[in-house]
């Protein structure tokens, strides 16, 4: 992962929203009814939310019956996880070692 690629995650997550999605979404996959069941805004505004995480790869999803199921996207966010221990952990490949 790169900055541009990290840049463009942090921004999405950057919304405290997303953030409670994603933290819910650790606990494992669900509904939007029962992802709606945790805010106090609209059905639209959750869409709206839940368009950013997908569409930026943080979140996947797949139907069950009429029900689209929401999970946290693993294969993106542990590249995430590990691209932030970089940048916060002193080590010999530091940009300011260049």
């Amino acid at each position: 992962m790169n900055y541009e690629d990290l840049a463009k995650l942090l921004k999405v997550m950057s919304d405290k929203s997303r953030l409670e999605i994603l933290d819910l979404l650790s606990c494992g996959p669900m509904c939007a009814n029962d992802i709606l069941m945790h805010f106090k805004f609209s059905q639209p505004t959750l869409s709206h939310h839940m368009k950013q995480l997908k569409e930026s790869g943080l979140v996947t999803t797949w139907k069950e019956g009429t029900k689209v199921i929401y999970a946290n996207n693993l294969e993106v966010i542990s590249p995430l996880m590990a691209m932030q221990n970089v940048l916060f952990t002193p080590n010999q490949n530091c940009v300011c070692k260049k």
